[in-house]
């Protein structure tokens, strides 16, 4: 059955990330593809929701690829819900494939694990966290997508791809309040960490701890700067990379070492 979850979820990941391809090479329309296709990617989140609760026992797994594959699950869910105010449905392109990847990781590679028990404090802490990460992670790739299309406005490559996505406008737009919500959320995610995490030492949690607070401070400085300022454009997508490169590395970076090099309990 789990088996089945995690095949079902990966078809239709991809299956997805193909049709919202499709228009961006001018080959059908846009519209309709785009509904058909984040109705398909709807069926692969339930899909690999599924498969991390009789995976994971309807716990909380924070090993490696658990974590992976539980945060590839609450960004996609997250990416279909931005699409229900705001089409940005090349976002899925690059979300859904790397949601497909990481399900097969967690489904046919990762080593069998059991959850960790946590209070409830704790479970807070995480899920606030995981969200921070999961909205800012879907602010990165709008980021990415805001360099690709100011280039290819500077050196007037108009194709079909460039037509079948937002205004530049709307993406800039949207990727500042996905920073907003995001900042608000790591804030969120630092106090409670103080409130309820007892041993940052012992936990193996300074690195982590050290790692999000620059990259708050990243995010900080580019929405004072975007209010002050009015940065946009490169500056923007460069601090909004910078600020979520450093995110990775707090949550999974460190994680992978410990884990999967020393072999120790992240």
């Amino acid at each position: 059955m789990l088996t089945f979850a995690a095949l079902l979820a990966i078809a239709c990941y991809l299956l997805a990330a193909g049709l919202l391809a499709w228009p961006l090479f001018g080959r059908a329309d846009a519209a309709g593809v785009q509904r058909g296709a984040l109705s398909i990617a709807a069926l692969a989140v339930l899909a690999h929701a599924g498969m991390l609760l009789g995976m994971h026992r309807g716990a909380l797994d924070l090993h490696f690829f658990g974590a992976l594959s539980l945060t590839a699950c609450v960004v996609a869910a997250l990416t279909l819900l931005v699409n229900l105010s705001r089409p940005v449905a090349a976002i899925g392109v690059v979300v859904f494939p790397l949601s497909a990847l990481l399900v097969a990781l967690d489904a046919f590679a990762a080593p069998p694990t059991a959850p960790q028990p946590m209070d409830w404090q704790i479970k807070l802490h995480v899920t606030v966290a995981l969200l921070a990460f999961s909205v800012l992670s879907i602010a990165a790739v709008l980021a990415i997508l805001l360099a690709v299309q100011e280039r290819a406005l500077r050196h007037r490559q108009f194709g079909p791809w460039l037509r079948a996505l937002p205004p530049l406008t709307l993406t800039e737009t949207l990727l500042f309040r996905l920073i907003g919500a995001g900042f608000t959320l790591l804030t969120l995610t630092l106090l409670t960490g103080i409130l309820f995490v007892d041993d940052l030492f012992g936990q193996h949690l300074v690195h982590k701890t050290v790692l999000s607070i620059v990259a708050w401070l990243v995010f900080g400085a580019l929405l004072v700067g975007r209010w002050r300022y009015g940065w946009r454009g490169r500056q923007a997508v460069n601090l909004a990379l910078t600020g979520m490169a450093l995110l990775l590395l707090a949550f999974f970076g460190s994680k992978f070492v410990l884990e999967m090099v020393l072999h120790r309990t992240a």
